[in-house]
This record gives structure tokens, sequence and C-alpha cells, in this order.
């Protein structure tokens, strides 16, 4: 299910809009779950540049759409 109403990043709002799931995103990339999740619900996520380029190659890949890092970081 879909936006629980939990405030959400921009990359989890892209994800929610394209209908991707967290666990999709997840298996695309090999990361935690904890860190996919820290990825949707935080604006500016501790995350190294590599994790966030990884991410938002598999939500380019998911979502057929040309997007990078930066569109959301």
């Amino acid at each position: 299910m879909l936006g629980l109403g939990k405030r959400r990043s921009k990359f989890g709002r892209f994800l929610d809009k394209h209908e991707i799931d967290q666990e999709d995103i997840r298996r695309e990339t090999g990361l935690n779950k904890d860190t996919v999740s820290k990825a949707c619900n935080e604006d500016e996520p501790a995350l190294r540049g590599i994790t966030k380029t990884a991410l938002a190659e598999a939500a380019k890949k998911l979502s057929n759409l040309d997007v990078e890092s930066k569109d959301f970081w």
C-alpha cells in the first residue's frame, strides 16, 4: 500500500507517483530496507553518494524515466 500518510522525501514521492514499491527498489539495489526507508522518508538522508546513485539508477530502471541522483537530493 502506497502513501500511508507519512512524510515523504522527493524520492519517496517519486516512487509513490510511479507506483514503485520500496521492496522493488531494495531488490534492485541490494540495499538494506532501513536504508531505502531512510531515502524515502528523509529530505536529507545521511547516505553516501554511491548509495544515492544506486537508488536513482533503480528508480530510473523501474520507472523507465530519465532521472538522476541530483533530481532527488
